[in-house]
């Protein structure tokens, strides 16, 4: 790696301890010019740099640059929450990426960079300046730290930190033991949602909803940076995938599913009580209270009023789109919603993203939902409080609300795929060629069931703990894991000659909250993708083994908390690239619902096509594509032209009351349980 790229990562080290401050293991220190300090401490420009300078093993002079105007960016202020739901927070961050955007070098962005960290808000400067190394030539591949890394106040217990800053000053590196991170500290066992609260809260789901939208941002001023292929149904299916999730663990622990918050009049029967602290903004985070209604927002500070009739406009004008399969463009004229593009393009209407085809009718339905919910403690400011969980991409999913909100954006998108014809037998390529059966899925619980339990991992917080000695800080976190397992796939290749085929694998619940078999149409949005993958097939029958650890939609635990010392090839190289798009990706260790004590019981279902109809012609050499599901590939197109989704993501013919009946040659199932032991062991070292 260049010098001048570890310069510039250096910003994401300590974000808010000031650039002249030493930096990094190696103590490296920028030097500043004397125009660049702030007024608190340009009289003492000179003294700081005496200071901080001599005890650095590194100086690191900044180029003296024409500044570009800042003043939108600046306008936040330094001490308050950045939220991207925000339009105003939109703007100042589509401003602020475009500075760092246009920087004509790594030297000038380090210069503005080193301008920027003293005065502009850290939560909002890290999230620009990571889009803008994202997606700049001269700095794909550069190893991004994660957001637990930098902003670990975001993932756990504020208590933590007093601990951990204890520790920090007290022992020395070494000799430091890490910190526990209490498994359940939001509510008591008398909450049943707490039930749920090791999924709502776990550190990888959050880091994954956090990482997409860092991936695909819906606002800049440079259409490239938000206009990747497909992601408009991206968001739609990414989310619809989460809820789903979150339905499954629910019936596990003997709760129904999400009931929809589609009633925006009606109090939230939940509560929620984060139990976090914002380190830049010395608050903590505002609870919302059991019962507490949406109101209309009157906050000028935040450039933000809007009535809750807003939020039933947008959607109903959303829901007209979609009966009349048509949106209306700025001009007056329609644009079809058709069968391959409709969804993206409501997905891109539902997000309010720059590339909606008209933001001023259609609204900011998705973000402003958030908004709301975020505000209903303080809708006009009154109380001078800042908004909750539900206002950042990295603590949402925290939020039972969350899950409930976008049960419900789902249900519209759902209204336009019900509206379209069911797959017909050309349209499920390969039900003739290649008959399937599933011979067992295999782990150490045995034939048919998978296996999962509790896990303690630690997470170093060293980089985040701003005015504490230096060193390894660990904490030590206690999630959900499974037992690795292979599933074990009978494919018969009639064709009589060699072929490639697309093996897609499923799991869903067989039965409801009440015990009752699920009919079709209910189970079909409960399917949860495990796996979807390319095989080689020779004529005559063949055994298919897949390794869970080879799953399509997630990522290791290695990338979902960035050990950089697992990181390939040097920065800038195709594997580095690809292992920090990488960190968008459901994390592994929650790619099983948690199952039952007695064994969940859980249909596990995997069908085969024709690859040569499935598959997009593209070089896909040095990208990363083992989390493709839902993140897609780096600078790519999404690698399979069929739905997401597919084959569940519409209804199925009429008669079709059950999964078996809905089963193609070319498709199989079988009833398997997820088997949980209530123990927790301590992640294997060498991992």
């Amino acid at each position: 790696m260049t010098d001048a790229k570890k310069n510039i990562l250096l910003f994401f080290d300590r974000p808010t301890e000031p650039c002249f401050i030493p930096k990094g293991e190696e103590g490296a220190c920028f030097d500043l010019p004397d125009n660049f300090y702030p007024d608190k401490y340009k009289a003492l420009s000179n003294t700081l740099s005496s200071r901080f300078g001599s005890d650095a093993q590194r100086t690191i002079p900044v180029r003296n640059i024409a500044l570009p105007n800042l003043q939108l960016p600046m306008e936040l202020p330094y001490n308050d929450q950045f939220s991207l739901f925000i339009p105003k927070h939109r703007q100042m961050a589509g401003k602020l990426i475009d500075v760092f955007m246009g920087m004509r070098d790594l030297e000038d962005l380090q210069s503005v960079c080193s301008f920027c960290q003293l005065r502009i808000n850290p939560y909002m400067f890290n999230y620009c300046l990571s889009v803008a190394l994202l997606h700049r030539p001269d700095t794909k591949g550069m190893n991004l730290p994660t957001l637990t890394e930098t902003f670990p106040d975001k993932f756990m217990d504020s208590k933590v930190f007093r601990h951990a800053r204890e520790v920090s000053n007290v022992v020395t590196t070494g000799s430091r033991m890490p910190v526990i991170i209490p498994q359940n500290y939001t509510a008591s066992d008398s909450e049943p949602e707490q039930r749920v609260a090791y999924f709502r809260e776990d550190i990888g789901t959050n880091l994954h909803h956090w990482h997409w939208h860092l991936v695909y941002p819906f606002y800049a001023s440079d259409r490239a940076i938000v206009n990747k292929d497909r992601r408009g149904e991206l968001f739609y299916y990414m989310h619809q995938q989460i809820v789903a999730r979150y339905n499954a663990e629910r019936m596990c622990n003997n709760l129904g599913r999400v009931t929809r918050f589609n009633n925006f009049r009606e109090p939230i029967s939940e509560g929620y009580f984060p139990k976090l602290n914002s380190q830049v903004a010395s608050r903590t985070w505002p609870p919302r209270f059991t019962g507490s209604i949406i109101q209309n927002l009157d906050r000028p500070v935040d450039q933000i009023k809007s009535e809750v009739s807003d939020l039933e406009t947008w959607r109903d004008r959303i829901i007209q789109a979609i009966e009349n399969n048509a949106v209306l463009l700025p001009n007056g004229r329609q644009m079809p919603l058709d069968e391959e593009t409709g969804i993206d393009v409501l997905g891109n209407i539902m997000e309010s993203s720059i590339i909606s085809p008209n933001q001023s009718y259609y609204g900011n339905m998705h973000n402003m939902g958030h908004v709301f919910i975020s505000y209903v403690h303080d809708p006009d400011h009154r109380n001078l409080e800042l908004f909750g969980v539900m206002g950042d991409s990295a603590t949402a999913m925290r939020d039972p609300v969350f899950y409930r909100w976008h049960a419900y954006v789902d249900d519209i998108f759902q209204l336009h795929k019900n509206k379209l014809p069911a797959y017909g037998n050309n349209k499920v390529a390969g039900v003739s060629r290649y008959p399937i059966g599933i011979d067992r899925c295999e782990g150490k619980a045995g034939r048919n069931t998978f296996a999962t339990h509790w896990e303690q991992s630690t997470v170093d917080l060293g980089r985040g703990l701003d005015f504490t000695p230096r060193g390894s800080v660990l904490a030590r976190f206690t999630h959900l894991q499974h037992e690795e397992f292979n599933y074990v796939i009978q494919v018969n290749n009639i064709t009589g000659r060699n072929a490639m085929g697309t093996v897609r694998i499923f799991m869903a619940p067989t039965v409801d909250e009440n015990g009752t078999p699920l009919p079709f149409d209910d189970q079909r949005k409960l399917m949860i993708e495990l796996d979807k993958f390319s095989t080689a097939l020779r004529p005559g029958m063949n055994m298919v083994t897949r390794r869970s650890l080879d799953s399509s939609v997630t990522i290791p635990y290695e990338r979902t908390f960035r050990n950089q010392a697992n990181r390939p090839g040097d920065s800038g190289s195709a594997e580095a690239a690809a292992f920090d798009f990488c960190g968008c990706g459901w994390p592994h260790h929650m790619l099983l619902p948690k199952g039952t004590t007695t064994g969940y019981p859980i249909v596990l279902f995997a069908m085969v096509s024709n690859w040569a109809d499935d598959s997009i012609k593209q070089d896909t050499v040095g990208t990363c594509n083992d989390a493709a599901s839902y993140c897609g590939i780096r600078d790519r197109r999404y690698p399979d032209r069929r739905a997401m989704g597919f084959p569940f993501d519409r209804p199925a013919h009429k008669g079709v009351n059950t999964l078996n009946d809905f089963l193609l040659p070319n498709m199989a199932m079988t009833n398997c349980r997820i088997q949980f032991t209530n123990a927790t062991k301590e992640r294997p070292k060498q991992a």
